[in-house]
């Protein structure tokens, strides 16, 4: 989705669309008169756009959504396009499915917001996110594809936010709409750039007023960033995987985000052309021999614990499959693992990708602990 608007010719646009008026009827609109004071500024992220009215802001999503963030008080205008959402400040009750949304709440400190979870106390392993089920601040609604429509309602929802799985599950889209409750697509998973992710912080940062911390919580993951790309890379293959409980090995598509965060922490992903990359899997399911034949010359093993779970040593690795004995990363005592939060932890990208660095570099020897990461011994 193009960033900018700029030229007299499509600011023009952007009234008609906002307002379907005239310039004496602009008048009327909010703040100075529905010409944008100024647009969000974004360095990766690519599947939004904010732009602000005076008070309002309009949202823009690469999917063709839009929503109009209304004041507290403030009322929504006469002649506003039919497409544009208005989602009115301050905004309670959510029900949000899209987990890795839930960092950047946290970390802006409006989980109070979220009333509603679609993902149950134990698959959380955000701390305040735990705390708020256990302690009934907030309940679970149902899973994406199953949400208790009764409990939205009773809640009076005011907005769904949904990650891309919900293209699954049309139809509860339809029915959540159809009950008057937004839904909101989270398209963060397809930004091209890992930090492009991190900075969905921003929007969520408009819809609650608080453009400042997020900007401040992004710039620091910049300039994890930053020091990292202002050092040598190591060069370092890598392979990055988990196998599942049927024996097969399950690695991250080429291209995806954790490879790319791979190779910009100075690593060499040890597949080159693995998945199709025109579709939005991130991972491929491969034979062991096929790995074993690509990856047993890696330098550092990372494995996933995401899906299967955390293992503390190398014996339970190779109690997985005997064969990766024969790694190089095995022998040498190069393999690491993840721990749990690493993929609810969206806002943190910056630092993942220096964890990455600092294994790939050797420095990690030197250290007790790397965020994110641990090696099996």
């Amino acid at each position: 989705m193009k960033r900018r608007i700029t030229s007299g010719l499509a600011v023009a646009m952007i009234l008609l669309l906002l307002c379907g008026c005239g310039a004496t009827e602009q008048k009327a609109g909010p703040g100075n008169g529905w010409e944008p004071e100024r647009s969000m500024e974004l360095q990766f992220a690519t599947q939004f756009a904010v732009d602000y009215y005076g008070g309002y802001k309009l949202i823009s999503l690469a999917d063709g959504s839009r929503f109009l963030v209304v004041p507290e008080g403030g009322q929504c205008p006469g002649g506003m396009a039919k497409d544009i959402v208005p989602l009115y400040q301050p905004l309670q009750n959510i029900y949000l499915a899209a987990t890795s949304a839930m960092c950047l709440f946290d970390a802006l400190d409006c989980l109070d917001a979220i009333k509603l979870s679609g993902t149950k106390e134990d698959g959380w392993y955000i701390e305040n996110a735990r705390r708020a089920m256990q302690e009934g601040r907030m309940l679970y609604a149902g899973k994406y594809s199953e949400p208790d429509y009764e409990m939205l309602l009773d809640h009076r929802c005011p907005l769904a936010i949904e990650s891309l799985m919900i293209g699954h599950a049309s139809d509860v889209q339809e029915k959540l709409e159809e009950l008057g409750i937004p839904v909101f697509v989270d398209q963060s998973s397809v930004e091209p750039h890992p930090l492009g992710r991190t900075e969905w912080l921003k929007l969520y940062g408009a819809l609650f007023n608080k453009e400042e911390i997020a900007e401040q919580l992004f710039a620091q993951q910049v300039d994890y960033l930053n020091q990292v790309m202002s050092t040598e890379p190591s060069g370092k293959k890598v392979a990055f995987f988990h196998i599942s409980s049927s024996g097969y090995v399950v690695a991250r598509k080429s291209g995806d985000y954790v490879t790319k965060m791979i190779e910009l922490a100075g690593g060499r992903y040890v597949f080159d052309n693995l998945g199709d990359p025109n579709t939005r899997t991130s991972t491929v399911t491969i034979e062991m021999e096929q790995f074993f034949a690509t990856a047993k010359d890696a330098d550092n093993i990372i494995y996933n614990s995401a899906i299967s779970g955390e293992i503390k040593t190398i014996e339970e690795l190779l109690a997985k499959n005997q064969l990766l004995a024969e790694f190089k990363a095995v022998k040498d005592g190069n393999v690491w693992c993840t721990s749990k939060n690493m993929y609810q932890e969206t806002t943190q990208l910056g630092q993942m990708i220096q964890s990455f660095q600092t294994i790939f570099s050797g420095k990690a020897d030197q250290l007790d602990e790397v965020p994110f990461l641990f090696r099996l011994l």
